[in-house]
């Protein structure tokens, strides 16, 4: 498994991935002035562009909803990727091959990642075009029978792979690829042949709409391959445990309704869409697991409150059970917002939308009970709760699955689920059971269950960017961004304790982290977003770094000392007010040594003061 990716590689990833050009497939951007380009914002809905993109700085910004960063934060928002995978991507792009802190793992060659895309992309057409051919009859019966038309077909890209076993390589090699990328790419197989032959297709993309690899389904009896589903194999673009079917349409449903459905196949997933379930995705070749799991927490918003649904529409059947325990036993901050959504009837998304109707489908969603209470109703319900006996043999099995639960808070509320399941109201019995099924586990005797976790810190609340209150503060925040190379050692004097507002606080400590520690080449702008404390932070600082300021021409260093010495006159200013009122409160006669010691610091306030307003007011001359 490839390592973290090179620092610098990065660094030229982002200088070479023109911010103008890549956003600019998504957003139509004309001339604002000033070097700038303006939009209409992709995050959220507005009618007058707000949206503004600064090619000089390599950073764009939305004076709408804050949303602020460069080229990389920008198209892992809008494609809704990890940091690696846009990374990869514009890489790829501009021909850029990556190195790994860890390569314990084979890397692709330069340009390889790029040729494999290039040449599946050229497969999903090619079979998309064999469906309509003679020997493909069978697979568009295949659809028929499910509900599927020509429609439906082309917007999933289904196809079909032809009989003949070298049908697909003869095809890429006049495309021009080779017989060593198409082996790399999972298309061909070492003997020569065709990896997929006389089977139904569909292209699985990731959430990029890259087509990655194929899943394909049985159609003949003939066919030399038992397996009724066969997917790509591993390749430098396909980790199955990393990929769901269906994410390229679902990407974007995902993020604005926090919530994914989990289907069991690519027809499922299909019958889903069409009947206006459009979160809808599957795995491919593998059952759900962890990483699915982070991938859609990611594409819902994995933050400090996530709130997003998962619904899994498993069968009734044994072994939907057990792939419900095995959701379960897993990342239990992802199963606290998990349900279940079961047909009484049996059927699949598929047969259900076949035999009822869209309405069918999208009631089926709307019915989803939470997966803790699906998983513990399926194990009491092998127990007679009628007599002592079943309901006691009952919480000795349900105990364990409780007892595996991390987060204590969540124990707490299962203990009284369980209860309400069992008709037990004695919610000691049921915990002390829990305790000893911990305690008979081996994994906890040695992992004793952990005490909650500390919270992180609370967000950056940002301030009002157009508070007269706080102009100062944030004139100075741009310059200490935009300039900083024009204030003197010390940040001219200049502390954390000068800015009343923390979001203006955090940038500046921020700064001055960034100045201490070695940056690499990465840029001023990037080393204080990296040094920022909280993430939410990193908007505003994009911000600070694009908005223009008041000045013609360029800004000079005595522009700089005046806002230096401006925003620490309204520190002092501020304790002189505070002193002044403490002095009126204190009685000389009766307190007059500490009358005295405050009459003293005033004085020297009142001459920082003085001295501090000269420096403004000169600089400004």
């Amino acid at each position: 498994m490839a390592g973290r990716i090179n620092d610098d590689d990065v660094v030229a990833v982002r200088e070479r991935a023109k911010i103008e050009q890549v956003v600019g497939a998504y957003v139509a951007l004309r001339n604002a002035g000033g070097g700038s380009l303006k939009g209409l914002c992709p995050f959220h809905d507005e009618k007058t562009p707000s949206f503004q993109v600064t090619p000089s700085r390599g950073f764009y910004y939305c004076f709408g909803c804050g949303e602020g960063g460069d080229v990389i934060s920008f198209v892992q928002r809008v494609d809704n990727l990890s940091f690696a995978e846009t990374v990869e991507r514009l890489a790829d792009q501009v021909g850029i091959q990556l190195r790994y802190t860890d390569d314990s793992g084979p890397r692709p060659e330069p340009g390889m990642r790029l040729r494999l895309m290039e040449a599946h992309l050229a497969a999903a057409e090619f079979y998309a075009e064999q469906l309509a051919s003679p020997d493909a009859l069978v697979g568009r019966q295949f659809l028929a029978e499910r509900g599927f038309d020509r429609a439906a077909a082309e917007l999933f890209g289904v196809g079909f792979a032809p009989r003949g076993g070298r049908v697909l390589s003869a095809h890429l090699r006049g495309r021009g690829f080779t017989d060593r990328e198409l082996v790399a790419g999972g298309l061909v197989r070492e003997s020569g042949y065709d990896f997929f032959q006389s089977r139904l297709l569909w292209p699985i993309r990731d959430s990029g709409r890259q087509v990655i690899g194929f899943g394909a389904r049985r159609l003949f009896d003939d066919d030399r391959m038992p397996a009724k589903y066969l997917n790509t194999p591993e390749t430098p673009l396909y980790k199955k445990s990393h990929v769901l079917y269906g994410l390229d349409l679902a990407r974007q449903p995902i993020g604005r309704k926090s919530q994914a459905v989990v289907v069991e196949g690519y027809t499922d997933v299909m019958a889903a869409h069409l009947a206006g379930v459009d979160t809808a995705v599957a795995s491919c070749g593998t059952a759900f697991g962890d990483d699915h799991a982070k991938l859609l927490r990611r594409l819902m918003g994995d933050h400090d409150a996530f709130r997003g649904e998962v619904i899994f529409t498993f069968d009734g059947d044994a072994a939907g059970q057990a792939a419900a325990l095995k959701v379960f036993s897993g990342d239990q901050n992802f199963v606290a917002q998990t349900y279940v959504a079961i047909e009484p009837t049996g059927l699949d998304p598929c047969d259900l939308r076949l035999q009822h109707g869209d309405a069918a489908v999208r009631e089926l969603v709307g019915r989803r009970v939470p997966l803790y209470r699906f998983v513990m109703t399926n194990v009491l319900s092998k127990h007679d709760l009628d007599r002592a006996d079943g309901r006691l043999s009952a919480l000795r099995e349900a105990a364990p699955l409780v007892a595996s639960i991390r987060d204590k808070v969540m124990v707490e509320r299962y203990v009284r689920e369980l209860a309400k399941l069992l008709g037990n109201e004695d919610f000691e019995e049921i915990r002390t059971e829990v305790l000893r099924a911990a305690s008979r586990s081996s994994r906890r005797a040695a992992e004793p269950v952990p005490e909650p976790t500390e919270q992180r810190p609370a967000r950056a609340v940002l301030p009002d960017p157009h508070d007269r209150l706080l102009a100062t503060e944030r004139e100075t925040a741009k310059l200490l961004i935009q300039a900083p190379d024009l204030f003197r050692p010390g940040w001219d004097g200049i502390s954390s304790s000068d800015f009343t507002h923390p979001a203006y606080a955090a940038v500046f400590t921020a700064v001055e982290k960034a100045a201490t520690e070695d940056g690499g080449t990465e840029d001023w702008v990037h080393r204080i977003t990296a040094a920022a404390e909280h993430e939410q932070l990193t908007s505003l600082i994009v911000s600070l770094a694009v908005e223009p300021l008041p000045v013609q021409g360029a800004v000079t260093s005595r522009f700089v000392v005046a806002h230096s010495a401006g925003l620490q006159l309204l520190t002092v200013m501020r304790a002189i007010a505070e002193l002044k009122s403490k002095l009126q409160r204190t009685n000389p006669v009766e307190a007059q040594q500490k009358y005295n010691q405050m009459f003293s610091e005033l004085v020297v306030l009142e001459a920082r003061r003085k001295k501090l307003q000269s420096r403004s007011l000169g600089a400004l001359d």
